[in-house]
């Protein structure tokens, strides 16, 4: 399963996660210096919501940022109650 939004497209990016040693001077130090540079990703934050889609209500896996915008329209309430089953006692 991919991951990416269904409704905006967001997916994942290429980033670096950036290690230094040393001593910042502003502590004292004589400076921090770059030891390594690793390959990273940063993932959308995913979040699985009922939505209605084409007039259907599904799953469907969207970014919080979507749901912060008020793209997912959330399908109504159910007001209905299941009929209860009759117990069969004869």
């Amino acid at each position: 399963m991919a991951r990416r939004c269904e409704l905006t497209g967001k997916g994942p990016i290429k980033g670096s996660k950036i290690w230094r040693s040393g001593k910042p001077k502003k502590l004292g130090g004589i400076g921090t210096h770059v030891t390594a540079i690793t390959k990273r990703r940063f993932l959308p934050n995913l979040q699985r919501v009922k939505a209605v889609v084409n007039g259907e209500v599904r799953y469907i896996r969207v970014a919080a940022s979507a749901i912060k915008k008020g793209l997912v329209v959330k399908p109504p309430k159910r007001t209905w109650k299941a009929v209860a089953e009759p117990s069969k006692t004869a």
